[in-house]
């Protein structure tokens, strides 16, 4: 028998408990290395597949028997500016998982990466009312334990599985990220999804294992135009559209507003973000899409934003 004071300290739950020890934190993240385009689908192991980059905070998150936490990239605890992501995560998935994903603000018909920081520099009573007015929401894309066993060594394929499982049922905060095996569907997203806040396209190897170092590719969207702000449509503060152009021999051509391409494409990512039932993966691989709409204004939103300001 163990000494009463050996007892003692015997019976008091450790931090993480439930938890594969390697992958307390620090957790050490698999990174991408950039790429000037998108790659054949031969490219990496086992094939590719390609998913959405977020305009969020990379975040790795804990579930144990005794409470879950949000790890940044660097190995900061990001756990209580994301209260509203946290209470979710506790709710919907068990203890003894560890789930890599981006945290997210949905604003004005777009990723907010603005409303996002002001998370890490608000009061506590500042950061209260940033929760009820723009909630954040998590957005998986990989697992890296699953009822309290690294999944790190298994191929990717495999983990996708898993964490597609894990979210069955998933509601807001929590989403699945869309991913693909299609390089034609890739190339939409990557063109289309700007407007939304979509960096660009990240691209992982079907037969890859989860190493934290550099093995996956992605492609960001430098794409740029110099404009000339002709016009504002509604108040400067929380204008609905812009008016644009740009000089032709001496004369302002104006090129039209700035809200179609945001309209088509929020529609389309709550297409990916909130599929039809029965949708939330295809056995070929060809299309797996995520759950849920974003959260926007204190609740839960369809992504269609008919009236929002072009990117």
């Amino acid at each position: 028998m163990f000494p009463p004071l050996l007892r003692w300290a015997y019976a008091v739950p450790t931090m993480f408990e439930g938890l594969p020890a390697a992958l307390h934190p620090p957790v050490a993240l698999a990174l991408a290395k950039a790429v000037e385009s998108i790659p054949r689908g031969d490219e990496l192991s086992g094939g590719s597949v390609f998913e959405m980059k977020f305009d969020g905070f990379r975040a790795v998150c804990l579930v144990g028997s005794d409470g879950a936490w949000l790890y940044s990239r660097q190995g900061k605890d990001l756990s209580r500016y994301f209260p509203d992501v946290l209470a979710s995560v506790r709710e919907q998935i068990p203890p003894g998982c560890v789930v890599d994903g981006e945290v997210v603000v949905w604003s004005e018909g777009r990723l907010d990466f603005d409303a996002l920081q002001m998370r890490l520099v608000s009061s506590k009573a500042a950061l209260a009312e940033l929760v009820m007015k723009s909630p954040a929401s998590l957005i998986a894309f990989d697992v890296l334990a699953v009822a309290g066993q690294d999944t790190r060594g298994l191929q990717f394929r495999d983990r996708r599985a898993l964490l597609e499982e894990l979210a069955r049922g998933w509601v807001p905060p929590l989403h699945l990220s869309p991913a693909t095996s299609d390089r034609a569907l890739a190339a939409t997203w990557f063109s289309d999804m700007t407007a939304t806040g979509v960096e660009g396209i990240v691209i992982k190897g079907e037969g890859q294992t989860y190493e934290p170092r550099r093995i996956w590719l992605k492609v960001k969207s430098r794409s740029a135009l110099d404009v000339v702000l002709a016009a504002v449509i509604g108040p400067m503060a929380h204008p609905r559209a812009a008016v644009v152009g740009f000089p032709v021999h001496g004369r302002l051509r104006i090129v039209g507003r700035s809200t179609s391409l945001t309209a088509r494409a929020g529609r389309d990512l709550a297409t990916y973000l909130h599929p039809s039932p029965g949708k939330a993966s295809m056995a070929g691989g060809n299309q797996r899409t995520g759950a849920g709409p974003l959260h926007q204004g204190g609740r839960h939103h369809s992504l269609d934003f008919g009236g929002a300001v072009g990117g």
